[in-house]
Order: C-alpha cells, then structure tokens, then sequence
C-alpha cells in the first residue's frame, strides 16, 4: 500500500492504494504512525485513485493529530481524486497546501 522512509525531522509517506472505507483501518494505522515519526510529514497521495469520505476524515484526522503535537502535515502531491474530494468539502485552505494540476491533466 505505502512506501515510507522517514528521519527526526522529515518523513514521507507515500500512499499507493485507494482512501477508501474499504481500507480505512490500514491507512489510518500508517498516517498516525507516520504523524508520531517525523517532526514534518510529507505526504504524497499522487498515486490515490479513489478517495471517499472514509478517506477524507483519515486525511482530516492526520492534519489534525500533526497540529496537536505540534508537527506539521503537508499534502506534497495530490491525485485527481484527491484533489476532486477536497475541493468538493472546501477544504483546500484547511490542508493549507497547493493544489498542483500537472501538464498532463489539463490536456
């Protein structure tokens, strides 16, 4: 599902599969995991075909814990789902990171 490497003060989780309620516990368990790692998570979502809500509390929930503890979670690349789901909630200012279209998305 993941790939994730990560040092005291920069970590990054990739996430592969959909953000679905179908596997929410997993995701859930990576993205906490990941938050409590690294002082700054980057979180790369380029690869996320599907996401429902299950998934965008899971992303709400990691910004969240981050703010918490006092860590930062920054969204560093968004797929086309991704992307769709969280304009759909109008929460692009709560994420607090650029919404990058790539060259082939817009053609």
């Amino acid at each position: 599902m993941s790939e994730s490497s990560s040092t005291t003060d920069v970590g990054r989780l990739i996430l592969s599969a959909d953000l679905t309620i179908y596997n929410a516990i997993e995701a859930k368990n990576q993205l906490i995991d990941a938050v409590h790692t690294a002082q700054t998570l980057e979180l790369d979502l380029a690869q996320v075909g599907e996401m429902d809500t299950a998934g965008f509390q899971l992303l709400v929930l990691a910004k969240r814990e981050s703010q918490k503890l006092g860590r930062t979670l920054r969204i560093v690349a968004h797929s086309p789902a991704v992307r769709e789901v969280i304009e759909f909630y109008n929460m692009v200012a709560f994420f607090g990171d650029p919404l990058v279209i790539t060259a082939a998305e817009r053609n």
